[in-house]
């Protein structure tokens, strides 16, 4: 089963055609373009840089988890799908949103032993490619698997573009966005996984991703997380962004064993997809600086 999610603003008046006129290609040198890639979906998201206007999102979720081989089939069907992909773009940038990552303090970084942050707590092969992500003001190395084949394929249709590991950019905004001197708890949703992440006086104390298949899967975790690091559910304030609605099992059950629980606010995302968009979600496509 694949859910889509399409919207074209139709306040813009710009249409997705193959572009002729001096101030369509004008226009489209202004376009940047963010994708999110994971097993269990895509998201492709266009923006004015200029103007700082959303002019083109769609959303591609799969209810089972598919393969990297697979998942570059469904980009390059959606990319033909939709001609405004088709085109190039000022800037190109591809977040993957995957579980294999690690973090490391930048002074302990060594770049030649990669791997070696990610073999003992993750099944890795020995020809993948290893990447990292420099967070120079928070002095976070994010270590991760990119998928090569989508990266060739992105290389090949767009030319240089940039890639980045879905942590990097929620830790980045984050870090740079929170103040809050006492522990508080951010809680990011995906298919089918969460991100945990507690800061304390603008610090990084917890970051790792869970797996869940049910609400109590997730509230165990989420618990644990707290019982580990001494935080009481009853007064530890936790935000909730990502794919989470107030209807959702997931938040009655984390309603119901944490106090202080609210979605993150409008004020710490860096543009919006559109003005009817819960703020919370998208979270990182939304600040990808």
């Amino acid at each position: 089963m694949v859910l889509w999610t399409k919207w074209i603003p139709q306040e813009t008046g710009l249409k997705f055609t193959t572009l002729s006129t001096n101030k369509d290609i004008a226009q489209l040198n202004t376009i940047r373009l963010s994708v999110q890639v994971s097993l269990n979906g895509l998201s492709f998201l266009a923006i004015n840089v200029q103007e700082g206007k959303t002019l083109f999102f769609e959303e591609k979720k799969l209810s089972y988890s598919t393969t990297p081989e697979e998942l570059l089939m469904e980009i390059e069907n959606l990319i033909f799908e939709n001609k405004v992909l088709q085109q190039d773009f000022s800037e190109v940038s591809v977040i993957y949103s995957t579980a294999i990552y690690g973090l490391v303090p930048t002074a302990l970084f060594d770049e030649s032993r990669a791997s070696e942050y990610l073999k003992f707590n993750s099944k890795i092969l020995a020809n993948d490619y290893i990447a990292h992500d420099i967070l120079e003001n928070q002095g976070i190395v994010v270590v991760y698997v990119p998928y090569m084949n989508i990266n060739n394929f992105f290389f090949e249709k767009y030319g240089s573009f940039n890639y980045y590991h879905s942590v990097g950019v929620l830790l980045k905004t984050l870090l740079e966005k929170e103040n809050y001197s006492l522990p508080k708890m951010y809680l990011h949703f995906q298919q089918n996984s969460f991100d945990c992440i507690v800061l304390k006086n603008g610090e990084l104390q917890l970051c790792n991703t869970y797996a869940y298949k049910t609400a109590e899967d997730f509230i165990y975790y989420t618990l644990f997380c707290m019982e580990q690091l001494k935080l009481n559910p009853e007064t530890i304030p936790v935000l909730l962004c990502g794919e989470i609605e107030a209807d959702d099992d997931i938040y009655k059950m984390a309603y119901t064993y944490i106090r202080n629980i609210d979605f993150v606010p409008k004020e710490m995302n860096s543009l919006e997809i559109d003005n009817t968009e819960a703020a919370h979600r998208h979270f990182t496509l939304k600040n990808l600086g």
